[in-house]
């Protein structure tokens, strides 16, 4: 296992998981990894924290889906720039829903939306494609400042009459909600072809000439065929009223239904049964439907022109947006450094650091960087050894007789601070097992040295 140079981690993280500031940019930040990772979570084939216990969210039906909905509720919460809707319509139903206001325009609003409720256990492609198609456009955005509204909203109930979706765009049309535009997403995760592998890859767009919905499928269209995607549509009109964008045709706004091919009999064969898994989907496939998702919502939201990216030279990081006041962050703590106010910031200590930049009423933060450039030497390749990698439950750290009390820091992609420890011995063990699966950078400090490794957590 090489150590990772400091410059290499900085452009690993400043540049791949740095939120970009055109459309393009914002289809790369679309992580197949995590979309994998919460799709086994949401469909309780993994482990998960939820309200600080270890849950397994297997059972999503109606009216035994309060865990799920507490997971989603949390999801939303870990986002920047969104306020959280947690909308009960009946006894038991309960719309889970997160608003990010636009800058410009906040009464041109624009839904994304899906159903989480199911029919039976697991239930990965129906529907919890859509919802986590949903999570991740809503991280990719929510960093971001837009011109218009976006609300990305889950619905409950769908499976037993599109009782959620109906609630919400009846209340929509009493109060003359300004909604231009209803993306809703149903199955949207199985291609019969290989998984993985070259094949049709077609989708439907379901529609109808209601409202400007025609004009909402060309403009998907638009972005598919503006971008590089792996996809072949297929347009379906009059589009089938059995998903909750017909909540909404039914209150004459503009919605538009987008999903696997049902239109050419392409659809799952596990579909309502405890046999529709994640290891049923075709993930490469998914994530081309999940970026053409975020691609056209983010066209649509309109991205403000500020840059929240971070350059790193030498001892010093810089904000890459000018004309604009700043504050730096330490992530560790989440905590501003007073007095790190200006474009440029030297820290004092190794760590992650932030930015949040403020132009005009726009107010955007940095992902956090790790900070690793105060004159140590780098650990040499017989000093330290970090196994195994692949790592499923423990995880070794073991230095050579001439190196004592180390510091050691696990950091997920993002730059956030996992486990904090230290250790006087020539064999450290973590026991990462109750950590999501994913990719994570472990850093090693001692006195003279320092070291950043990648770990993969299966």
């Amino acid at each position: 296992m090489k150590v990772i140079k400091t410059t290499l981690i900085c452009l690993l993280f400043c540049s791949i998981f740095s939120y970009g500031q055109n459309i393009q940019d914002i289809i790369n930040q679309v992580d197949i990894n995590r979309l994998t990772l919460t799709l086994n979570e949401f469909t309780g084939e993994e482990m998960v924290l939820v309200a600080g216990n270890l849950e397994e969210i297997d059972d999503r039906r109606q009216a035994n889906n309060d865990v799920a909905a507490n997971y989603l509720v949390e999801q939303f919460e870990a986002l920047d720039n969104v306020t959280i809707t947690d909308q009960p319509f009946n006894t038991a139903g309960r719309n889970i829903i997160a608003t990010q206001l636009g800058k410009t325009n906040p009464n041109n609003i624009y839904v994304v939306c899906a159903h989480y409720d199911t029919v039976d256990l697991y239930c990965a492609d129906d529907n919890a494609t859509g919802t986590v198609a949903v999570l991740e456009v809503a991280r990719i955005l929510s960093k971001q400042c837009l011109d218009n509204t976006i609300v990305y909203a889950l619905w409950d109930e769908e499976e037993i009459g599109l009782r959620g979706s109906a609630f919400y765009a009846n209340l929509a049309a009493a109060n003359g909600d300004n909604i231009l535009g209803v993306l809703n997403m149903d199955m949207m995760g199985y291609d019969g072809d290989a998984p993985g592998q070259p094949g049709d890859n077609q989708f439907d767009i379901d529609y109808r000439n209601i409202a400007g919905s025609a004009a909402m499928k060309d403009d998907i269209i638009t972005v598919l065929n503006s971008y590089t995607f792996d996809l072949n549509v297929i347009e379906v009109n009059p589009g089938t009223t059995a998903s909750d964008h017909a909540s909404f045709w039914a209150q004459g706004f503009t919605a538009l239904l987008l999903g696997e091919s049902w239109e050419t009999n392409d659809e799952t064969p596990f579909y309502h049964s405890n046999e529709d898994t994640v290891a049923t989907l075709d993930l490469q496939y998914y994530g081309e439907m999940v970026k053409l998702v975020t691609a056209y919502m983010a066209t649509k939201a309109s991205l403000v022109a500020v840059d929240n990216t971070v350059t790193q030279t030498g001892t010093m990081l810089t904000s890459n947006q000018s004309s604009t006041s700043y504050q730096w962050y330490n992530c560790d703590t989440d905590t501003a450094v007073s007095g790190a106010t200006n474009q440029s910031f030297t820290p004092n200590n190794n760590g992650t650091y932030s930015v949040e930049v403020t132009s005009g009423t726009c107010v955007e933060r940095s992902t956090c960087i790790i900070f690793d450039s105060l004159g140590l030497e780098s650990f040499l390749d017989d000093e330290v050894n970090v196994y195994p990698n692949p790592v499923k439950s423990n995880l070794n750290i073991e230095t050579n007789s001439n190196i004592r009390d180390i510091d050691i820091q696990l950091y997920d992609v993002s730059g956030k601070l996992i486990l904090n420890s230290s250790s006087s011995e020539n064999i450290t063990t973590l026991n990462i097992k109750k950590i999501p699966q994913g990719i994570y950078f472990l850093n090693i400090k001692s006195s003279e040295k320092t070291g950043t490794y990648k770990v993969v957590k299966e």
